[in-house]
């Protein structure tokens, strides 16, 4: 049911009215665009999104919505280099009022509200971890269920620090920020020994992370249907 729900979700695309960029960090930046009415979407969701104010190769990209629907904005923050492909060179020439296209929301990697959960990301796999932190403050729906985010960046820049520290705080979420592999494999441990097959395991960041915690989560007997995976890749 969840699949054909998001296949007519994906079909179903409107243009969003960018309002600003804001640049996060070296090279990431946050871009905003105004929410429709009638738009919303579950925290950890993720769009498609489409270049419409030049003609690009592979105009359209995915990207998880960094800012949950109470917000009233539309999110997306990603890494930006030195050199910069056709598409997020076209999203650097955003100016305000100017339009995007996005199809969606789609995708299940979001809390289930009767476990608790282990959300571990990495570098820029924050991004859908601001957004369900955001959400269960406005919905002050947890009480009681414990929620752990492990937070991964080997340059020591962690975003949305002091935001998700207050949104923690707000929510009565536990988070670490964490520098090294080790010290990660370390804290999925604790949980891992507390909790086994009775938490559900979230982890969003680039490809070989998700997929090398992947397996370390099933070398540890974790059941396939209890761990959720959000892919970054370079695009």
């Amino acid at each position: 049911m969840a699949f054909f729900k998001d296949m007519i979700s994906v079909f179903r695309k409107r243009e969003l009215l960018f309002i600003e960029s804001l640049r996060e960090s070296e090279d990431v930046y946050t871009f905003s665009f105004k929410k429709d009415e009638d738009l919303t979407w579950t925290a950890g969701q993720y769009g498609l999104f489409s270049i419409i104010h030049k003609k690009i190769k592979s105009p359209t990209k995915p990207f998880s919505i960094a800012s949950a629907p109470t917000e009233n904005v539309v999110k997306i923050t990603t890494r930006i280099g030195d050199n910069p492909s056709n598409f997020k060179q076209a999203m650097l020439e955003l100016k305000p009022g100017m339009k995007i296209k996005m199809g969606g929301p789609v995708g299940s990697f979001h809390l289930d509200q009767e476990h608790p959960s282990l959300l571990i990301a990495a570098g820029i796999g924050i991004t859908p971890f601001r957004a369900i932190l955001k959400q269960m403050t406005a919905g002050r729906d947890r009480e009681g269920k414990p929620v752990r985010v492990l937070y991964l960046d080997s340059q020591k820049s962690h975003l949305f620090r002091d935001e998700l520290d207050a949104l923690a705080n707000s929510a009565a979420v536990q988070i670490s920020y964490l520098e090294s592999r080790e010290a990660l494999e370390q804290e999925i441990n604790r949980f891992v020994n507390q909790y086994q097959n009775q938490g559900k395991y979230f982890i969003a960041g680039p490809k070989s992370m998700v997929e090398s915690i992947t397996n370390l989560l099933q070398n540890k007997k974790i059941a396939k249907q209890n761990i959720k995976k959000d892919a970054f890749y370079g695009l």
